[in-house]
Parts: structure tokens; C-alpha cells; sequence
């Protein structure tokens, strides 16, 4: 069983930054690949980013590509999401998940999923 907490969500404004974190509880994170996923009010949850069990391969959603990064330190456990030139429209919650290998962006393929941090980009 995987445990994920997210933290670093909250309240910016249009074009700033801000960087999730994602921690697992599980010693052997390096074995899984990491996803971030959203969800805005009365939307259904969507692919943002993914990354491989070794960090070498990364995807990215169309709305978010050459404005978001996802790296992760599996010496620490922890995936990131660094979220720049934010917009209105990224304002959701965000949820990393964490499944075996391969990668995805399909969220019905990750087992184990954190409680959601909130992101809010004001104007």
C-alpha cells in the first residue's frame, strides 16, 4: 500500500509560480511511475503530467506543456510539480497518483492516489 500526501497547493496570481509536492510512504517508490492529475469544479479529472520510475521520461497535457515540470527525487521519495505562468484556468485540485510501470495518462490506471492539494489562480 502507497501513501501519498500532496502539499504546496494555494492561492496565486495569474502568471505566477508555485511547486506541489507529493510525498510516498513507500520504500520502494523508485518501482513507480507518478502522475499528476486534476480536477476543477464540476469537471471531470484530467491528465496533467506524468513521469517514469527513473525520471527519464516525462508527459505533459497539451495545456500545460512548456509551463509545468514534473521531476521527482527518489532518494526523497517525492515527485514535484512546478507550475509556472499559471493561469485562471489551472485553478483545481491536484492529485498525484502512483502506479507500476509504465507510465500513463490515464488516470484509471493508477492504484494509489493522494487526498488532493487545492491550487487557486486568482486575477
Amino acid at each position: 500500500q502507497v501513501q501519498l500526501v500532496e502539499s504546496g497547493g494555494g492561492l496565486v496570481q495569474a502568471g505566477g509560480s508555485l511547486r506541489l509536492s507529493c510525498a510516498a510512504s513507500e520504500r520502494t517508490f523508485s518501482r513507480y511511475a507518478m502522475g499528476w492529475f486534476r480536477q476543477a469544479p464540476g469537471k471531470e479529472r484530467e491528465f496533467v503530467a506524468a513521469i517514469s520510475m527513473s525520471g527519464g521520461t516525462r508527459y505533459y497535457a497539451d495545456s500545460v506543456k512548456g509551463r509545468f515540470t514534473i521531476s521527482r527525487d527518489n532518494a526523497k521519495n517525492t515527485v514535484y510539480l512546478q507550475m509556472n505562468s499559471l493561469k485562471l484556468e489551472d485553478t483545481a485540485i491536484y492529485y498525484c497518483a502512483a502506479k507500476q510501470a509504465p507510465s500513463s495518462r490515464y488516470y484509471g490506471e493508477y492504484d494509489y492516489w493522494g487526498q488532493g492539494t487545492q491550487l487557486t489562480v486568482s486575477s
